[in-house]
């Protein structure tokens, strides 16, 4: 998506949406604009859904997509949930963002470097890559922009990805004692400006050489069974499980091991989120801080009826879920059954509560992630999100309206 600052991208996006700036923050931070977009009958088949029963409209509608979003972003292809009938998400139906150019690499051409603070320096064709130790993840992938704002909530999808662990090759390489920080190019590149200089750059991000050496970091060359597709990333991306979709730099093209922290404009202008803080004693501070790793979250998808019972089904995912509950109303928090999903560590879990004292008129439902260590996923008023200045990380609970006839 766009800067965690406001650039004048965004501004030109604030504009075309007709959004103030003010409603613009409440909305980034309110979960009760964050699934506007998503329809009922968007979720279609979870698992445990009765295939016949009969999907019961929410009464929020979304706004349509302004054309500035495509202009700025590309093509964003967003989940169309109406025709998601399987756990895994198709590769036509993912989600896909892009900053700069979506470049075309021809396979014999492509060349990975690892290089930088390493005794070892190392170049790897895709054939290469390929015939290296071969590793699976299923892993839900959010962007870290999905519901700040009212028109954006299909940033997500699940697919399971292969390809060949990082550490082996940073291991070969040889990872000298001074480096700290690894560097991720791809070869998709635009000119920026900065302090009136005008450069062309790569999309970069990085990792810690302790997050970049977990076991389940991947060069990725394989999704749902398939080679990459163009937008993703093909012939190689980084696929680093746990972590918003930023993090998994696409069309990967250099490895760099650096002595110091990676200041490029995806971890210092792009992507960051600004909050105002508490201080222990009294007043607030303003803190900037890089998006990573990916927040807890839970949605109510839709609500189904079928011999006069009702269901609410729903998904949860960004990180550990121990458990999910629902409120309908004002009322107690009531725990929903994982269906699908419940020994995965980074995909997301598909839920359902049976709905048996439903009764006539008009409802909210509210559903909200709980994570094994406790954490549990923040309400529309939480300070975490009122004093939230950006859009990024936009994980409060979601409440929606219904009515029973």
């Amino acid at each position: 998506m766009a800067s965690g600052n406001e650039s004048t991208r965004d501004r030109e996006l604030l504009r075309d949406t007709g959004l103030s700036r003010r409603d613009f923050l409440v909305k980034g931070g309110s979960a009760l604009a964050l699934l506007a977009m998503m329809d009922p009958a968007h979720f279609a088949q979870l698992a445990g859904a009765a295939e016949d029963g009969q999907v019961i409209p929410f009464l929020d509608r979304p706004p349509a997509a302004p054309e500035a979003a495509v202009k700025a972003y590309g093509e964003l292809n967003r989940m169309d949930w109406q025709a998601l009938n399987e756990w895994i998400t198709p590769n036509d139906q993912f989600f896909s963002v892009s900053h700069y150019n979506r470049p075309v690499i021809r396979p014999e051409e492509y060349r990975l470097e690892i290089t930088g603070l390493v005794r070892n320096p190392k170049v790897y064709t895709l054939a290469e890559l390929k015939r290296r130790p071969r590793q699976e993840v299923v892993f839900t992938i959010e962007c870290a922009g999905n519901h700040g704002f009212d028109w954006f909530t299909g940033g997500i999808g699940t697919a399971k990805w292969a390809g060949t662990p990082l550490v082996p090759l940073l291991q070969e390489a040889g990872l000298r004692p001074e480096g700290i920080e690894v560097v991720f190019f791809g070869a998709d590149a635009g000119e920026e400006e900065v302090r009136n200089v005008k450069m062309s750059q790569q999309f970069s991000r990085s990792l810690s050489v302790s997050d970049a050496t977990r076991p389940e970091v991947l060069l990725c060359y394989e999704m749902n069974g398939e080679p990459l597709p163009p937008q993703h990333g093909y012939p190689i991306r980084l696929i680093v499980p746990g972590w918003y979709g930023v993090a998994n730099v696409k069309w990967l093209s250099r490895i760099e091991v650096m002595e110091t922290r990676w200041a490029g404009r995806f971890m210092t202008r792009d992507y960051v989120t600004i909050r105002e803080e508490p201080q222990s004693g009294g007043g607030t501070v303003w803190t900037q801080k890089v998006v990573g790793r990916a927040r807890i979250k839970s949605i109510a998808a839709r609500v189904t009826s079928q011999g006069g019972s009702y269901r609410i089904e729903g998904a949860a995912w960004g990180g550990p879920i121990d458990r999910i509950e629902v409120r309908v109303d004002n009322g107690p928090w009531r725990p929903a059954t994982i269906t699908r999903g419940k020994e995965q560590s980074f995909a997301w879990k598909f839920w359902n509560l049976e709905w048996t004292d439903a009764t006539p008129g008009e409802h909210t439902i509210t559903s909200r992630a709980i994570a094994r260590e406790g954490d549990i996923q923040p309400a529309a008023d939480d300070p975490l999100l009122t004093k939230k200045h950006t859009y990024w990380e936009s994980n409060g609970q979601i409440t929606r309206r219904i009515r029973i006839a």
